[in-house]
């Protein structure tokens, strides 16, 4: 396998850390197959993963399905309870909330409306609001914003499937019903713990006064403080890290030390487009696969990279065919392609 010089890298990494959106930018790079490791910026500084989140409540899911609590395709309703699926997808008068499955709440096919970029009755998104002001908001509320939204396809219809926060809300709380505890103490005793991520943490209600220890988000040019609505997402949201740490956890999650390997083969044996056709992301069971066209990049080889992104413009990514784990952080909600590009740029030295 080629190894780039640091320097290059560290060309590339500049260019990006050097845009005028860029916030607090950190990266970092291993690839175990040549020992192969590389850091820029403040790779010890904490920040906001955002969506990426999702894969430590999918460990979590595949643990509990290993340890026989439920199957992929258990009703959610089963552990919930009907009442709280009730309404969530209502699509040409009739009722799919209560039909709902574990598995298509990992694939983002259950049809339930996102309560964080979908469009609500006024126009309006929740994603947009929660720049201009910050609040708290409950398990409940979340869910309730998502049964006044219009559900856009029946659960499991062919080739549809939809990003969706308000699946992974449901999943942390099936989490915390399974382990009889709360999702927090559940990803620390599961997960962070087994993998000595001592610099990772679940931002929530308690941890408030810690928000400024995190790099700084910003939206454009504005700096944003919004502790309160980063922790009503625990199980979709909320979690902060290094991309030291990221990498660590990805390797753990991959190699089979959360949960059964054997499992992953079928979380990435069938792929569904969750966003708009031109942007290529793809979701498995609980993961998500970026791969550009080749029409989009004529001057690089783009490789396929799994593992996850997120809103705050963090992405960590595994690319299979040259055994390199990648983490990087813009922290800029404005500007969401710059790291994946950044990790086009830094994967293309490796071919």
């Amino acid at each position: 396998m080629r190894t780039p010089a640091p320097a290059d890298l560290d060309r590339i990494a500049a260019r990006c850390a050097a845009h005028p959106k860029v916030s607090g930018f950190s990266a970092a790079i291993e690839q175990p197959a040549t020992g192969f490791t590389w850091r820029y910026g403040d790779s010890g500084r904490p920040y906001f993963i955002a969506s990426i989140t999702k894969l430590y409540t999918v460990a979590l899911i595949m643990q509990l399905r290993a340890a026989r609590a439920f199957t992929l395709d258990t009703r959610a309703a089963d552990i919930l309870g009907a009442d709280t699926m009730r309404g969530l997808n209502v699509h040409d008068g009739h009722d799919y909330g209560p039909a709902i499955t574990v598995r298509e709440l990992l694939t983002q096919t259950s049809g339930i409306p996102d309560y964080y970029e979908q469009k609500r009755p006024d126009g309006t998104t929740f994603a947009a609001a929660m720049i201009h002001a910050d609040a708290a908001w409950s398990f409940e509320d979340l869910l309730e914003l998502a049964r006044r939204m219009p559900s856009r396809f029946a659960p499991s219809a062919p080739g549809r499937a939809q990003y969706c926060d308000t699946n992974y809300q449901l999943l942390g709380r099936i989490i915390e019903i399974a382990t009889a505890g709360d999702f927090g103490t559940a990803l620390r005793e599961r997960v962070l713990e087994p993998l000595g991520l001592h610099s990772t943490w679940l931002f929530g209600p308690r941890t408030l006064d810690r928000y400024d220890e995190v790099a700084t988000l910003r939206a454009g040019h504005t700096p944003l403080r919004i502790p309160q609505a980063i922790a009503s997402f625990p199980p979709d949201g909320a979690v902060v890290s290094t991309v030291t740490d990221q990498i660590r956890f990805l390797r753990g999650f991959l190699a089979g030390e959360l949960f059964p390997a054997p499992y992953l083969d079928e979380m990435t044996a069938q792929w569904n487009s969750v966003f708009s056709p031109l942007i290529p992301i793809h979701y498995g069971i609980g993961i998500m696969r970026y791969r550009q066209p080749r029409w989009q990049t004529p001057f690089l080889s783009p490789p396929t990279m799994i593992g996850h992104s997120g809103a705050f413009g963090t992405v960590l990514y595994y690319v299979p065919d040259r055994d390199l784990f990648l983490a990087a952080s813009v922290n800029q909600m404005r500007a969401v392609s710059l790291p994946h590009i950044l990790l086009l740029r830094l994967a293309a030295r490796f071919a």
